[in-house]
């Protein structure tokens, strides 16, 4: 019989190699896994806590300074972050341990794709155009070096919006390598009002809000967690044969709360007036953030000359945020079309705008109100159909839709601020805009409104120059507003 103590060293060895088996298979199945995702990277943790607990890297971790670095105190607090990040996502049913991970622009190191594979989501990778091995490959946001359908989820850091150069673009490239139904976590400081965050849906045109919260950063500044279903993008419809064919957005309405409250009494010197009141304008972009937007576009209809309302208003006075804005200046006179050839980044329409595209009737006429331009210009002109004209001397000029060319040239997605000032033809053109939906296009509208009013020439005496009186300009700016139109008084 075989003696206890032989019998119990034997088991006791049979117990040990088994333990032994386990532990090797348990590494060459993660090895195996990690392996897949690219980098072969994994961390095992001893000790309570996250304070206790030590990172002991396999594969891409013989590298001594990655060891530092993926050890260190301030490595750690983010990817604690970011794991608990994603493990609400896995909770909500937008993440799970099989879904193919993309982090874009994280503007890290890759501590979102390192938390991603702590907590068991190994097939994931980060993407910038600064890369970090093993974690984040080399690839511009803007352009990333993926097929089209690859991911089940996408996750887009804070600041990393903020930053682009080109957000609509960076929203396009994610909606891309998204596949069908999958989501989209945005993280951004940058959606905090009505606006922006609006602005923010219409460049995901790829997806649909699932849901948006204020949660806190690693650094305990809050900031806008969104998160989005791709689904087949809806393309912006504004049918110009119909009525009424858009409506403006109760986030926009809310703005003209915001706006300064209109001059309701007829000002007995409204050159004066102007002065006083540019100074109350409470201009959009220092509302709002206008950030999630895909282009600026700066529409001076009657622009007169360069000098005039691009260069001494909008130029040195508009609050640009430091955006580039496309400029557009429309003009009838010929008088000012030359100085135009030789300024860049202005594109001329050397036309009338109208209601229609037709041949029209310019007038040139001395109105005592008005200086003469500093270039030796002349007074203001107005436009009038060639049947209802018959001075002579009148010079014929093309007149454009200018409803249906707004419409050709932005969209939804552009930020467009205008000023007009059309010697009375404001009467045809805003009823036009609101005609074709079109008016849904403006985000910010410097409108001056033509009147009857009191000359700077000759007290007591009114121009004969318009028909309209004040009161049909007040209400003109009344119904805009009314309509959620985000419009300004100008003279």
């Amino acid at each position: 019989m075989e003696p206890k103590s032989r019998r119990i060293r034997r088991i006791f060895i049979r117990f040990l190699l088994f333990g032994v088996s386990i532990l090797l298979l348990c590494y060459v199945y993660v090895v195996t896994v990690f392996s897949t995702a690219g980098d072969g990277v994994f961390s095992v943790f001893s000790g309570a806590g996250g304070g206790g607990r030590k990172a002991f890297i396999l594969g891409g971790g013989e590298d001594p300074a990655l060891r530092r670095l993926w050890t260190s105190r301030e490595w750690r607090k983010v990817v604690d972050y970011h794991s608990s990040v994603f493990q609400d996502l896995i909770v909500e049913g937008f993440l799970s341990p099989t879904s193919k991970t993309l982090a874009v622009s994280t503007g890290g190191r890759g501590q979102d794709v390192f938390a991603l594979r702590e907590i068991g989501v190994p097939d994931s990778i980060g993407v910038s155009n600064k890369p970090s091995a093993p974690l984040v490959a080399s690839g511009h946001p803007l352009n990333q070096p993926f097929n089209d359908d690859t991911f089940d989820f996408a996750f887009v850091g804070r600041g990393s919006f903020e930053k682009s150069t080109n957000p609509p673009r960076l929203a396009s490239e994610i909606g891309r390598v998204l596949k069908p139904d999958g989501f989209v976590a945005v993280h951004t400081a940058s959606a905090g009002d009505h606006y922006s965050f609006n602005s923010l849906l219409d460049i995901f045109n790829c997806c649909r809000l699932i849901r948006s919260r204020e949660i806190d950063g690693p650094d305990s500044s809050a900031f806008r967690e969104v998160v989005l279903q791709k689904r087949e993008p809806d393309a912006l419809r504004i049918d110009g044969d119909s009525v009424n064919t858009c409506s403006i957005p109760d986030y926009k309405r809310e703005l003209v709360r915001s706006a300064e409250p209109l001059i309701t009494e007829e000002p007995l010197k409204p050159w004066i007036t102007l002065k006083k009141n540019i100074k109350n304008i409470k201009y959009l972009p220092s509302i709002v953030d206008i950030s999630f937007k895909r282009r600026y576009v700066y529409v001076d209809v009657g622009s007169r000359s360069y000098g005039s309302s691009i260069v001494s208003w909008f130029k040195k006075q508009y609050p640009k945020n430091n955006r580039t804005f496309e400029i557009y200046a429309i003009e009838a006179d010929p008088e000012f079309h030359a100085e135009y050839k030789t300024k860049k980044g202005v594109a001329l329409l050397p036309y009338a705008a109208w209601v229609r595209n037709e041949t029209l009737q310019f007038e040139i006429n001395g109105d005592p109100d008005k200086k003469h331009d500093e270039k030796g210009g002349r007074g203001m002109g107005r436009i009038r159909p060639s049947e209802l004209s018959s001075d002579s001397t009148a010079a014929a000029i093309p007149g454009f839709d200018f409803a249906e060319w707004l419409r050709s040239t932005v969209s939804k997605t552009d930020y467009v601020v205008m000023k007009m000032d059309v010697e009375g033809t404001e009467f045809d053109l805003i009823p036009r805009l609101f005609e074709t939906g079109t008016i849904c296009l403006i985000d910010e509208l410097f409108l001056e409104c033509h009147y009857n009013r009191w000359q700077r020439c000759c007290p007591g005496e009114r121009s004969s120059k318009y028909k309209k009186t004040y009161w049909q300009c007040l209400e003109l700016f009344s119904s805009l507003r009314e309509s959620g139109v985000l419009v300004h008084q100008w003279w």
